[in-house]
């Protein structure tokens, strides 16, 4: 049996529940046992589709929220349940723990060290990393010290750990994680759900679709979007969206617009009325941290505007590919004649879309990154599906 740990599970719209039932239906279609242990609450809107074929555990936890005390006690009472159905269940063969909530890596360590299972940890973020370099705590109090050594323990102890991108595993390279077991796995996305569509007329048009949360660059974008030609969309949530909505209406900015997140099948939709795609990252969470709204703006066949450090992922991207443009973090001017620069130059916005998508389907697909996650676990392929294989850094 092969057993999955992540807060969030279909038909949960969070991102790492999306990214888990991708992975889950490819294994199933492999013929692959598989069980699932959640939690009965959810982080975001469920989309319910078509149902998947997979033993689903629904352990108790309290609703999950945004405040500091409810996101604990979610946590808390979702690790407990996990904990408790992961140890019970009949000797498991792998234990795949995501980092939603974190600590997971002790149950897999746990299940590993007692059951005899295989441990894999995919790291979708890196705590506490994110937590310190936020400033939720302290990188020397007491508490960052115990997790980070924990969690660290539970790491080197692994089989394998996943990451998102070469930033995020120098980041636990640096914290003594052993590099042989480190495995570079892009996220993806589907490029048969999100096609590239005509690019509209009128102004330049910048779209920013998703959570706007507190490891995103906000104060750069804010500081340039009354004085530049073209219309800003803000499609999405987060809890810095509140803020950002305010001082644009206190500035009385005319040129940005704000929308409710789009579901899943109407994402291609609204992608394609953007000419460009913006990502941000505050510059000290690049390595703890890797976008992932990177790859829908490249499936649509849009080019990436990213606001981070030149180190991160998503710059490596953009460098390799010629798939947009990196902008560092305050660096208001070169952000602003940069945008200045594309509204009259429409082709070169253009031709870095199309390499945008070509990238996209060459090395970041769905089929692709599935593929290179069923090789970490030990799940062959079946003889009539495609290999798809790429290096990676």
């Amino acid at each position: 049996m092969n057993l999955f740990l992540n807060q969030f599970f279909y038909p949960d719209s969070a991102a790492t529940s999306q990214f888990l039932t991708d992975l889950v239906v490819e294994l199933v279609d492999r013929e692959a046992p598989v069980k699932v242990i959640a939690a009965a609450s959810e982080y975001a809107d469920a989309e319910r589709g078509e149902e998947i074929r997979v033993e689903t555990v629904r352990t108790p936890a309290f609703p999950y929220s945004r405040g500091i005390i409810s996101r604990l006690g979610s946590y808390l009472t979702y690790l407990a349940g996990a904990a408790y159905h992961t140890l019970s269940t009949p000797q498991p063969r792998l234990v795949l723990t995501m980092t939603t909530p974190p600590g997971l890596a002790v149950i897999g360590y746990l299940a590993k060290r007692f059951r005899g299972a295989r441990h894999i940890s995919w790291e979708m973020d890196v705590y506490p990393d994110v937590a310190i370099d936020l400033g939720v705590v302290s990188k020397n109090g007491l508490l960052a010290r115990i997790t980070r050594k924990v969690l660290d323990h539970a790491l080197r102890s692994a089989d394998a750990v996943i990451v998102l991108g070469p930033c995020m595993k120098r980041r636990l390279i640096a914290r003594g994680i052993p590099e042989d077991r480190i495995h570079i796995v892009h996220n993806w996305a589907d490029s048969s759900l999100i096609k590239p569509r005509p690019f509209p007329d009128g102004p330049l048009t910048i779209l920013y679709s998703g959570n706007l949360g507190r490891a995103h660059d906000v104060a750069t974008v804010q500081d340039v979007l009354g004085v530049t030609p073209c219309r800003w969309v803000f499609a999405g949530g987060g809890p810095r969206r509140k803020a950002l909505e305010k001082y644009c209406r206190e500035a009385m900015i005319s040129n940005v617009e704000f929308r409710g997140y789009s579901a899943l099948d109407k994402l291609g939709a609204s992608l394609a009325e953007c000419h460009i795609g913006l990502v941000t990252q505050k510059l000290e969470t690049c390595g703890s941290v890797v976008p992932s709204k990177t790859y829908g703006i490249m499936a649509a066949g849009r080019p990436i505007l990213y606001i981070g450090s030149r180190y991160a992922t998503v710059a490596d991207l953009i460098r390799e590919h010629r798939c947009g443009w990196q902008v560092d973090p305050g660096d208001t001017y070169a952000l602003r004649h940069l945008i200045e620069h594309l509204d009259r130059h429409r082709d070169e916005v253009f031709e870095a879309g199309e390499r945008a998508r070509e990238a996209l389907v060459r090395y970041y697909d769905k089929p692709i990154a599935l593929a290179q996650l069923c090789e970490v676990l030990g799940v062959p392929a079946p003889a009539v599906k495609k290999a798809y294989t790429r290096a990676t850094a």
